[in-house]
């Protein structure tokens, strides 16, 4: 239901084109839309029943404005100047640039042929994009042979070494004119739209008046020229000449996504971009016509002669606002094209539906296995802890939080074990259960669905004496992950008396259990070698002369770990009160043991 303001707004709004701008409850722009009647297309958002992703943006307007246009190009021109300025969330973004490369005719007075991938409007003449840098090389080397521009810096005073092999044309050594060049450029540009019948001919003659000039080296490069064409530009063409200086665009909507394939086709090639997937929140219509517009001005591609959209489309409005050509084909080899795009943009979609489906069986699936198998509700929150020490020396615990099959790291804790002394799985056990539940009963925390131990029946048991007897917490599941001799995942234990819990080692449930195991000794190590590394280091620390615990407990203090000293300076180190002298021993000290060590450099 539209809120008063929004029922009055819509009461003024004009038929005609226009733009319209949604905005939320902050006055943040959420989503900007065009409309050829902007009443009958503004007054559907709130009179009309939605579902889905739709929905979502009309639940979320509290507020909006239009813009009025003289014409439906107009509309669409500024539909998309809107979008870059205001970025709404709700809209389809495109991330500006491309990886493709181009070749490109400087617009400079003695021009060159490079390769690029930077589109700019600088008046230079832009032929691609190539499949890869490997056939943009190809094709710029046959042409720099054939038909050479400036290939030589401009602040050469003598000829230089590509002019003599024929490569560049001589600016170097004398002045080039105007005329010349265009002739050049011309060249180049036939071959580049395809007639390659001219440079083949030039060739030839070329190959046959290096050969009775005796330059037989000469005459043998303007035969594997020509062999090139004949091997890989012909064939190409032959191939289907529709393949040329064409975009193809095509979608696939479904549950709420929409997934955009374009084909650009170039030189007698197909390139084919990945799919882009967005959620679709109005007519997938407007939301490939924002896609194309935004694809040319935002992304700076190149315009191609021709645009193949699908039915549905004003082609009209598109050709007026790209000032090109575009045609929705009904037969023949276009249209084949077309749906071709548009078979990759439906299978592009399904993929990614798929992996969803894969991803939500390997998490959300594995847990409802696992919980079945351990006769649990869902366990939509999984503690599990791990210890780690070497010979009892600078015990640690790690917990790691699972949620839904994830990890959530941003729960993962670490503790320190204090009551503790040497190599005790029970009683190290039983220090980090009662500072973990202990902390939520006073906190009034949210409990996990299970605890998982890394261990066997020791962990099990102490944690549940501390739950039970201690806590009072007689309804937490403990459930042990035992491993074999060669420390992978076994089994489960759990229930009361302890049993083993029967899981295929082929199953999600039990994959779930691996990766649980895996990442909670990964978390508890990784944090015992840097307790380890910090508590050799204030041992390190004791041996230097003129540092006593004060000064100890200040570096560590303002430091707060060893790569932050080693990324320090020694004066960095001084500022905190001590002398040059020591700040350079405490420096010296945090980088024994780094191979990287500056000391022992010399």
């Amino acid at each position: 239901m539209a809120n008063a303001l929004i029922e009055n707004k819509l009461t003024l709004l004009p038929d005609l084109p226009g733009c319209y701008i949604m905005k939320d409850k902050n006055g943040h722009t959420i989503y900007i839309g065009k409309a050829k009647n902007l009443k009958n297309r503004v007054r559907s958002y709130f009179k009309s029943s939605h579902t889905g992703k739709t929905a979502q943006l009309v639940s979320e307007i509290a507020d909006f404005e239009f813009i009025v246009t003289r014409t439906n190009k107009e509309c669409l021109l500024l539909e998309i100047n809107l979008i870059k300025k205001y970025k709404p969330r709700f809209n389809i973004l495109l991330k500006y640039g491309t990886m493709y490369p181009y070749l490109k005719i400087t617009h400079e007075r003695d021009p060159q042929l490079i390769i690029t991938s930077d589109i700019k409007e600088d008046g230079g003449k832009y032929f691609g994009p190539y499949p890869n840098i490997n056939a943009a090389t190809a094709t710029r080397d046959l042409l720099q042979k054939t038909y050479p521009l400036r290939k030589c810096a401009k602040n050469e005073t003598r000829a230089c070494f590509y002019y003599h092999l024929g490569q560049c044309i001589g600016c170097c050594d004398h002045e080039v004119s105007v005329e010349e060049y265009q002739e050049q450029i011309a060249n180049i540009t036939r071959f580049l739209n395809g007639d390659v019948a001219t440079i083949k001919n030039d060739l030839k003659q070329k190959m046959q008046a290096a050969a009775e000039n005796l330059q037989y080296e000469r005459a043998a490069q303007y035969r594997d020229q020509i062999h090139y064409i004949e091997q890989t530009v012909e064939p190409q063409n032959i191939m289907s000449k529709q393949y040329n200086n064409r975009d193809v665009f095509a979608y696939y909507m479904d549950q709420g996504w929409i997934s955009i394939q374009v084909f650009m086709l170039r030189q007698f090639t197909v390139i084919k971009r990945d799919s882009a997937l967005f959620p679709i929140y109005d007519d997938p219509e407007e939301a490939l016509t924002s896609f194309i517009m935004q694809f040319y001005q935002e992304q700076n591609h190149t315009k191609p002669k021709e645009l193949l959209v699908p039915e549905e489309l004003d082609n009209d409005t598109i050709a007026q606002a790209l000032s090109l050509s575009v045609k929705t084909p009904k037969r023949g080899d276009k249209h084949k094209m077309l749906e071709m795009a548009q078979k990759n943009a439906k299978i592009a979609h399904e993929q990614r539906f798929r992996l969803l489906e894969m991803n939500d069986k390997k998490t959300r699936g594995a847990v409802e296995e696992l919980a079945a198998a351990l006769k649990l509700p869902y366990l939509g929150t999984i503690e599990s802890f791990d210890h780690s020490n070497i010979q009892g020396t600078d015990p640690v615990s790690g917990m790691v939080v699972y949620e839904d099959g994830k990890p959530n790291k941003k729960k993962y804790r670490k503790y320190k074990i204090k009551t503790v002394t040497g190599a005790n799985e029970y009683a190290t056990t039983q220090e980090v259960i009662r500072r973990r539940y202990s902390r939520l009963l006073r906190e009034d925390g949210a409990f996990p669905d299970a605890i998982f131990m890394d261990g066997g029946a020791i962990e099990v048991d102490a944690a549940r004496d501390v739950l039970e007897n201690e806590l009072g917490i007689d309804w937490l599941p403990v459930i042990g992950m035992v491993k074999d001799d060669k420390h992978r995942t076994s089994h489960l234990v759990a229930g009361n008396p302890l049993e083993e819990v029967p899981l295929a080692p082929t199953s999600q449930a039990f994959h779930l259990v691996q990766r649980i195991q895996i990442e909670v000794d990964r978390w508890a190590n990784t944090f015992h070698r840097q307790v380890r590394s910090k508590n050799s280091f204030v041992s390190r620390l004791d041996r230097i002369d003129g540092v006593g615990s004060k000064t100890r407990q200040k570096v560590m203090r303002h430091f707060k770990s060893l790569k932050r000293i080693r990324e320090a300076s020694v004066s960095d180190i001084q500022s905190l009160g001590i002398p040059k002298k020591v700040a350079l021993a405490i420096h010296q000290t945090a980088w024994e043991g780094q191979k990287d060590n500056p000391y022992e450099k010399g």
